[in-house]
């Protein structure tokens, strides 16, 4: 068995706690370099460091990863996965809305664990390869982008406090290594209902000591009506979308010990909510250069830097009542943003019982939203600009102690410093006078990261572990800057947020024996400082920031809360026998949002957008030709909004696929996703109508691989 192998389990199986997992990673044997064992399991860290060197472009996984409630999950051979729902066999993790990326608006997809809420902006920090991944003006994650990649693994780490990963992390970090390494020659396209189309190839050669890779996606649907019928309206009508991938990446070793990673991407995604003046065009360029160096028994250390370039644009539209007409009310047509930065991190020599981390990153996001808006017919009378930048450095250090085979301490800490800078909003009546020319003061500040945590294993079976942490995150531009609207509702900016700050515990504890594992997190959180879009009114009438607000809207602000406290319970079983598989995912979240002042009636309210319950089980079964799984999913009701007047009610899903290998290289799939049609409520307006995610989808299709 090869060590790359593990590339290529089921989703199913690799989403587990890798410290769970039993020979998932063999090593080499010591008199055999072509035989590949099982360690014992307190031997897992070198197992991880080997297997990752031959396969993923990261420094060996530190030994403080034994502490984290640690998912893996590898997409590489679950036909027809989309990132975003690979994601979903990790407990407790959820976007701000229940719909994907291929109805959804693209800004109200970041992604938060824990409860922690949230508006669009993500409070979990998502990494490609180290690059931060969040859209540098508005947090969200452009999640069509990542179908091109050539992804090795999925790790999702909970808990804030990961000093290495950067700010921004306060529910955790979901980390994407891209695979390297490997010959590989695939494809896979799929047709399915509503004239939909996917397709991603690939390509992944060795040459010489390095390697190349080549990779993209394509999607298109005709889409569906996401209003529920009864609701609908003559305006309504499917939502289509389309979207691209490419990607490019190549590993060269400029000595024995350390090699170049170059790699380059690029997307565009174009989405449509179902009626006139929803259309939203999003695109993107990335690039980075990492140098890697792992010297074995001597300094080990890796330093990156990238450029990411952003360009969005979105038009909303406002429905009468009746839904039988809709008015251009924004037209948002260019709103470029950049991200520049870089990471260093060293690792020196300390001998087999103790590790140490230093390093510094710098990331600056840059960017500004230009749109018009107050239109007569097609001709918009005002014009806003606004937009800033942001800049934080930071340095960290990591340190992890071993002093008996059966335990590991660590103990890591952050100082960052941040600023805000450039900050201005502009609005004129087009063709005539300035309504306003706001340019903001510019502001600094420092905070901190930490996380103290242990790893006992009481025997080769159980383990303990536990944690104390805090993190922060700094506001988006968006959050900043950029009044919107939905609908009839419109929310004011704020130029004078603070920074989120977060404080909690964790306790857990894991339990192994044959093929049976089982993983649960206690977590206390309290997120002090929650941006959040406060209601301060009802239309109709003019309110400071937005203007005019129709009658039945709701005037809001973002504002920083006092608090919302969060407290929970995250549990991840898995079973094993031959080719059968059972995983079965849970997280209960009680949050209350802590708040006083402008926003006192949202105390003891629960967080928008926040359920209560989410679940999951899979069952798979996987032979040397047919494969079979399925996949039910569950999430509680959540309110819509911050006064919890706006229920969206919790739903049942079912999942499932079949494949059948005609050839070595060639095999027949048939999936379906949400076969019973469940209605899944994604929003509700002010009006009442109720928008859903995906009702039932069948794909069939081919896949080859060489």
């Amino acid at each position: 068995m090869r060590p790359a192998l593990f590339l290529s389990l089921p989703l199913w199986m690799a989403a587990t706690p890798l410290w769970a997992q039993d020979c998932q990673l063999p090593v080499p044997d010591a008199d055999d370099p072509a035989h590949y064992a099982c360690p014992p399991k307190k031997d897992l860290q070198a197992v991880v460091a080997v297997a990752e060197i031959l396969v993923v472009g990261t420094l060996a996984e530190p030994r403080s990863d034994t502490a984290y409630p640690l998912t893996r999950i590898d997409i590489a051979d679950h036909p027809g996965a989309r990132l975003e729902t690979a994601l979903q066999q990790a407990a407790g993790l959820q976007q701000f809305r229940r719909s994907d990326a291929r109805t959804a608006n693209p800004t109200s997809q970041g992604i938060t664990l824990r409860g922690l809420g949230g508006n669009a902006s993500s409070r979990v920090l998502l990494v490609l390869d180290d690059v931060p991944q969040a859209d540098p003006f508005g947090g969200w994650v452009s999640w069509p982008g990542y179908d091109a990649l050539n992804l090795a693994r999925v790790t999702v780490r909970r808990g804030a406090g990961q000093v290495t990963s950067g700010a921004g992390a306060l529910g955790g970090v979901v980390e994407l290594d891209s695979l390297q390494y490997r010959d590989l020659l695939s494809g896979r396209m799929a047709y399915g209902s509503r004239d939909s189309v996917d397709a991603k190839a690939s390509i992944l050669r060795k040459l010489g000591e390095g390697s190349v890779s080549l990779s993209g996606s394509y999607a298109r649907g005709n889409g569906f009506v996401p209003v529920v019928k009864g609701q609908r309206g003559a305006v309504d009508r499917p939502a289509p979308y389309e979207q691209a991938g490419l990607a490019v990446r190549a590993v060269a070793p400029i000595s024995q010990n350390t090699e170049l990673q170059a790699n380059m991407r690029a997307f565009t995604d174009d989405r449509d909510r179902g009626f006139d003046f929803s259309d939203s065009q999003n695109s993107g360029v990335d690039a980075s250069l990492r140098l890697v160096n792992r010297a074995t028994g001597g300094w080990q250390w890796s330093a990156l830097g990238y450029v990411q370039i952003r360009e969005f644009a979105n038009r909303f539209g406002a429905i009468a009542a009746g839904r039988n007409s809709v008015a251009l009310t924004l037209d948002q047509y260019s709103v470029p943003s950049t991200g520049l930065g870089a990471r260093v991190e060293v690792r020196p020599p300390l001998g087999d019982k103790a590790e140490l981390r230093l390093g510094g990153d710098w990331r600056r996001t840059s960017g500004e939203t230009n749109e018009n808006f107050f239109f007569t017919g097609l001709i918009p009378g005002r014009n806003r600009r606004a937009g800033g930048q942001t800049d934080v450095f930071g340095l960290f250090a990591e340190g992890s102690y071993t002093p008996i085979d059966s335990l590991t301490l660590t103990l890591g800490g952050r100082a960052d410093r941040w600023k805000i800078a450039n900050g201005f909003r502009k609005e004129v009546n087009i063709g005539g006078t300035v309504r306003s020319d706001d340019i903001f003061a510019d502001r600094s500040g420092w905070e901190g990261t930490g996380r103290a945590s242990f790893a006992l294993f009481l025997n080769d079976d159980v383990k303990l572990r536990g944690a104390a942490y805090a993190g922060w995150r700094l506001p988006t531009l968006n959050e900043l800057y950029r009044p919107f609207r939905v609908g009839a509702d419109a929310t004011a900016a704020n130029e004078l947020l603070a920074p989120e700050k977060v404080r909690g515990l964790e306790l857990g504890a894991g339990l192994e024996t044959g093929g049976f594992t089982l993983g649960v997190t206690a977590f206390a959180n309290r997120l002090n400082d929650a941006i959040a879009n406060v209601g301060l009114g009802t239309g109709p009438g003019n309110f400071p920031g937005v203007g005019f607000v129709a009658a039945g809207g709701v005037y809001r602000q973002r504002q920083n809360l006092d608090a919302i406290n969060s407290k929970g319970l995250e549990l991840e079983l898995d079973y094993r026998n031959g080719p059968f598989t059972l995983g079965a995912r849970y997280a209960y979240v009680d949050a209350t949002v802590d708040s006083s002042g402008t926003a006192v009636l949202l105390d003891g309210l629960r967080p928008a957008q926040v359920p209560r319950h989410f679940g999951s089980v899979g069952l798979a079964y996987d032979a040397a030709a047919f494969r079979a799984e399925l996949d039910v999913r569950y999430v509680g009701g959540q309110f819509e909004d911050d006064i919890n007047s706006r229920n969206l009610d919790d739903a049942l899903t079912m999942d499932a696929g079949i494949s059948y290998r005609l050839f070595d290289s060639l095999r027949l799939e048939l999936r379906g996703e949400n076969l019973f049609d469940t209605r899944v409520e994604a929003a509700v307006g002010s009006d009442g109508v109720v928008e859903r995610a995906t009702p039932r989808t069948i794909w069939a299709g081919i896949s080859v691989g060489f």
